[in-house]
């Protein structure tokens, strides 16, 4: 048994994206053309860091503001379920800088889903490893309010299990809108825990 597994699921790049700063809560992305990555992530970026503070979604493990790896310096998103989301929500679209988004991939199905630990691997060997699934937020709802009014308040709902996942910098590269990201699995049958 390999320890990951290429697979033939590939993903094109559709949107790259930066939050420059959280100087209030409704989140400000923007789009850029290229992401050059380190080992922390796109310098600049307010997700960026070899480290972050712990924050809600691991207050089981850790007190707030304890000083941890930083697993969640990206978020990538599915195009598919974009379209799926803003339908739900009866919006025309969801722009990914109202989410924060770092990259937007389309062609791998039930994206949101895809197992922690793949990774996807860019043309010049970038790697990102999957941590997990991303959790709808009520930051993005309020960003999506200010464009579409009333039915931003539908986007925590409608995103449920469609909200991409969180992601970390395994070798440094860059990508680039319109590459092909090839998608690696741990070779691994499924957790059957009780």
């Amino acid at each position: 048994m390999q320890a990951l597994v290429p697979t033939d699921h590939t993903a094109r790049v559709t949107w790259l994206g930066r939050v420059p700063h959280r100087d209030r809560k409704p989140v400000d992305g923007e789009g850029v053309a290229a992401m050059p990555l380190a080992f922390g992530g796109m310098e600049g970026e307010f997700h960026a860091g070899v480290t972050r503070p712990a924050c809600s979604r691991v207050a089981q493990q850790h007190p707030r503001d304890t000083e941890i790896a930083n697993v969640r310096q990206l978020t990538i998103l599915s195009a598919e379920e974009l379209a799926a989301i803003a339908q739900d929500m009866e919006i025309e679209r969801v722009d990914p800088a109202w989410l924060g988004a770092s990259i937007v991939v389309e062609g791998i199905a039930d994206f949101s889903h895809v197992p922690p630990s793949a990774r996807l691997q860019g043309p010049d060997g970038v790697t990102l490893v999957i941590d997990m699934q991303n959790l709808p937020c009520q930051y993005p709802a309020m960003k999506i309010a200010e464009a579409v009014g009333e039915r931003g308040k539908r986007f925590k709902a409608a995103a449920e299990g469609r909200r991409g996942v969180t992601a970390w910098v395994e070798r440094p590269g860059t990508i680039r809108a319109g590459e092909t990201l090839r998608l690696h699995v741990p070779g691994q049958r499924g957790w059957q825990g009780g």
